[in-house]
């Protein structure tokens, strides 16, 4: 399932440390601090440990949102939105 990952992150050691791990889920930047991506609940579980253990609480924010294809196809991109193509498995497998 796509599944739009979004923080606001206070410390910079933090942010990058969480960078990382949105990388290594392989999942695609399409902003500073928003991802997106293709993960199965298993590794939306593992993400969201991940970025426990990584966070403060009491000033940081996450937010991990599961979306149906239906739904994102029926999304409104404007301006400089990030290309759809990017975020199917296919496109990514070719850039790896």
């Amino acid at each position: 399932m796509l599944t739009w990952v979004m923080y606001d992150i206070v410390q910079d050691k933090i942010r990058n440390k969480i960078v990382k791990c949105c990388e290594k889920a392989g999942i695609y930047r399409v902003q500073y601090s928003v991802w997106l991506g293709e993960m199965n609940k298993t590794q939306r579980k593992e993400l969201r440990t991940q970025i426990e253990d990584l966070i403060k609480p009491d000033e940081d924010k996450v937010y991990i949102f599961p979306m149906c294809r239906e739904d994102f196809n029926s999304c409104i991109l404007l301006g400089q939105a990030f290309d759809r193509d990017l975020v199917t498995d296919e496109v990514k497998a070719l850039l790896l």
